[in-house]
C-alpha cells in the first residue's frame, strides 16, 4: 500500500503542476485583460467554491435566493447546469416549477427550481450569454451565479466562496493530487468566506489559520437537516431505527454524520460518485444491499433522480435548511456591494 500511494504521488504530482501553469495563466491573461468580463446590467453575486465538490453551494444557493427574495428583490439563479445532456441556452423554470427533466438541466438546478417558487432558474455553460436570456425574460435584480467562482467571464459585484470546515490538510493540494480548483491563495479574489457545515465538524487548526491569512470576513453556515414532506416518517419515529445510506453528492462523509445525528442506526451504505446517473437497475441493487434496514435514506438531490423508479422499500429524503451567523455581516456584504438595504 505504502509502493502504490509513493507511485500515485510521483505520477499526481507532476500533473498538479501541469495543472496549476493552466490555472495560472488563465487567471493571469483575466488579469490583464486578453480575456474578457462582461457585465449584466444586473447585480450578480456568485457562489463558488476552491475546492471540487462538497462544500454545499446547492443549498446557500437556495438560502440566499429565498432571503433576498423575503427582501423585496427580484432574484434569478444562474448555473452552469453540470451534467446535463443539453447544450446552450435552457430555462430550467420560469419560477413556477421545471419545465424540463433533471436530465436535459443538471441534477443541482432541477432541485433548486423544485424548492424556488418565483424565481427563475437558468442553465449556460456560457454564463453571459445565459444572463443576459435572464435579464431579457425576467429582468431581476440579482442573478445569483451558481459554482461562479472560477468562472471569470462574467463579472460579479459579490464573490462568496464556500469552504468546508471539515477540510483535512491533504485536500488542500492542487488537482489531481487533492481537492483544490486553484491555488489557496487565489481565495483572496473573493470577498467573504463563507465556513459550511460547522455543526458537523470543527475547522482543523491548519484551515483557522489559512482562513485567518485570507483576512476575508468570514461567515458560518450550519446545515440543519429535515425529513422531506414526501417520506413516511417524522424525525421522531426515525430514532435508532436501522436505516441504509445511499447518496451520489460531493460529501458522502457529511451527509453520513448528518444521519447519525439525526439518531438513525446506520447498518449500511451505497456511495455513487457525484452526480451519478441512477438506473432502475442500480436502484434495485441498492434495495438488494439494505436487507435488515428500516428504510433506505438519501439526499433531495438523489431522490430528483430516483423518484421516477419503482420502489419497494420505504424511503426517507433528508433536506438540508441553512443557518447562518453572524446574520449581520451577510447583511453587510449585501448592503455594502449590492446596495441592498433593510427596512
Amino acid at each position: 500500500m505504502r509502493i502504490y500511494k509513493e507511485y500515485q504521488a510521483y505520477l499526481l504530482f507532476p500533473l498538479a503542476m501541469f495543472y496549476w501553469g493552466l490555472v495560472y495563466w488563465r487567471n493571469l491573461f483575466y488579469k490583464y485583460g486578453v480575456f474578457i468580463t462582461n457585465r449584466l446590467q444586473c447585480h450578480v453575486i456568485s457562489v463558488g467554491n476552491i475546492t471540487v465538490g462538497g462544500t454545499g453551494k446547492t443549498p446557500t444557493v437556495i438560502f440566499l435566493a429565498r432571503y433576498l427574495q423575503n427582501n423585496g428583490k427580484k432574484v434569478g439563479v444562474l448555473s452552469r447546469g453540470y451534467g446535463r445532456s443539453t447544450k446552450g441556452t435552457l430555462l430550467v423554470s420560469d419560477g413556477t416549477g421545471p419545465k424540463t427533466s433533471w436530465k436535459e438541466s443538471g441534477d443541482e438546478p432541477y432541485l433548486i427550481s423544485k424548492k424556488l417558487d418565483q424565481i427563475p432558474v437558468v442553465v449556460d455553460e456560457d454564463r453571459f450569454r445565459g444572463g443576459s436570456f435572464l435579464m431579457q425574460q425576467f429582468n431581476p435584480d440579482i442573478i445569483l451565479l451558481d459554482d461562479g467562482f472560477q468562472h471569470r467571464g462574467l463579472k460579479r459585484d459579490l464573490d462568496l466562496v464556500l469552504v468546508n470546515s471539515s477540510d483535512i490538510i491533504s485536500d488542500h493540494k492542487l488537482l489531481p493530487y487533492g481537492f483544490l480548483r486553484e491555488p489557496w491563495i487565489n481565495i483572496s479574489r473573493g470577498h467573504a468566506v463563507i465556513l459550511t457545515k460547522t455543526n458537523l465538524k470543527k475547522p482543523r487548526p491548519f484551515l483557522r489559520r489559512k482562513l485567518r491569512e485570507s483576512k476575508l470576513p468570514i461567515i458560518q453556515s450550519t446545515f440543519e437537516p429535515s425529513i422531506s414532506s414526501l417520506s413516511p416518517e417524522t424525525p421522531e419515529n426515525i430514532k435508532k431505527r436501522k436505516v441504509f445510506i445511499v447518496s451520489a453528492i460531493g460529501d458522502a462523509v457529511g451527509f453520513n454524520k448528518t444521519v447519525k445525528k439525526m439518531g438513525c442506526i446506520i447498518v449500511g451504505e451505497k456511495i455513487f460518485p457525484d452526480h451519478f446517473n441512477y438506473s432502475q437497475s442500480s436502484w434495485k441493487n441498492v434495495e438488494a444491499l439494505s436487507t435488515g434496514a428500516d428504510y433506505i435514506i438519501t439526499t433531495e438531490k438523489d431522490w430528483v433522480k430516483i423518484e421516477s423508479f419503482s420502489i419497494s422499500k420505504p424511503i426517507i429524503v433528508i433536506e438540508i435548511n441553512v443557518k447562518i451567523s453572524p446574520k449581520g455581516r451577510l447583511e453587510n456584504l449585501l448592503k455594502d456591494y449590492c446596495g441592498i438595504h433593510y427596512s
